[in-house]
Order: C-alpha cells, then sequence, then structure tokens
C-alpha cells in the first residue's frame, strides 16, 4: 500500500534517477551538429543566479509568516531549475565540452567547486521534489523538516552554477 504522505513517492524516485541518468548518458555521445546553442550558458547562469536570489527571497518570506510569497517564489524556482536543465541539455548535445584553462591553484579550485556542484545538483533533485510534495499535501511539519536540508543545498547548487560558469567562460569557444 502506497503511503498517502507521500503521494508522488514513486514519480519524485524516477525522476531523481531517469535525470542524472540522461545527463550522464549525454556527455559519452557526440554533439549533434547543426544547431548552435552556444548563446546559452551565460542565459542559464544567469537563471542559476535568480534561482539563488529567489531562494533566499523565499527563506526570507518564510521566516516572515509570508506563506504565499514563500510558496510562490518556490514554485518560480522549481520553473527556473527545470527551464536551467533544458538549456543544459540543449547546450551539451550540440556543443563540444569546453576545457578548463586555468592553471595553478585556481584550477583546483574550479574542479572543487565543479564536482561539488554536479555532485549536490544531483543530490537536490529529490530533496526538492520530497519538499515540495510535502508542501503540496499540506503536510508542512515533514515540509518543513526537509527544508532545512534542501534550503543550502538548493542554494549552493544555484551559487555554484553561477561561479562555475564565471570561471570556464573565458575558455569558450569563440
Amino acid at each position: 500500500m502506497e503511503d498517502q504522505r507521500e503521494p508522488y513517492h514513486k514519480l519524485i524516485i524516477f525522476l531523481s534517477v531517469i535525470i542524472p541518468l540522461a545527463v550522464a548518458i549525454l556527455f559519452r555521445i557526440p554533439p549533434v551538429k547543426g544547431y548552435d546553442f552556444t548563446f546559452l550558458p551565460p542565459i542559464y547562469a544567469s537563471i542559476n543566479g535568480i534561482t539563488a536570489f529567489l531562494l533566499m527571497t523565499s527563506f526570507w518570506a518564510i521566516k516572515n509568516k509570508k506563506r504565499f510569497l514563500h510558496e510562490k517564489l518556490n514554485k518560480i524556482c522549481i520553473g527556473l531549475s527545470s527551464a536551467f536543465l533544458v538549456m543544459y541539455i540543449l547546450y551539451h548535445m550540440t556543443t563540444e565540452p569546453t576545457p578548463y584553462g586555468g592553471q595553478g591553484i585556481v584550477r583546483g579550485v574550479y574542479f572543487f567547486v565543479l564536482i561539488s556542484h554536479v555532485g549536490l545538483s544531483v543530490v537536490v533533485i529529490p530533496f526538492v521534489l520530497f519538499t515540495f510534495s510535502r508542501a503540496l499535501a499540506g503536510n508542512f511539519e515533514r515540509h518543513r523538516r526537509l527544508a532545512k536540508f534542501t534550503f543550502p543545498i538548493w542554494l549552493y547548487v544555484a551559487i555554484t552554477g553561477v561561479v562555475v560558469y564565471l570561471m570556464i567562460s573565458p575558455y569558450y569557444r569563440a
């Protein structure tokens, strides 16, 4: 019998597996030629920045008992994260990877930020979806308990997405 507290449990697990798997497969196949989506990285980096700002605003809203604003902002953040994912996939399906050209300590910092960003971007998917589904179900106590973990991870992923872009952008091909 399915747990009524998690009505979307199976869908969330499915999405949490299929999204990272699809992205991983994407990096194993050659890019599709004939399309130019090289304009997307600054757009999806900006989306990450906007998401970070809106997440912080949403946190402020709930702390100030502005539940409706909190809900709307989080829905926007989920929409922005979805748009990011679509653009990220389009770009990487059609463009050769850009090698990082920095040297020395900056290179180590870049790869630390990149690896933590990528790893946590996978981890945050079920966190966001379960946190959101608990709110939709009206289970606010369980929503709050999980949001304490979801918020900092999601915020870190959004901010480091911008940092990764800023660090690699000088090496994009013209």
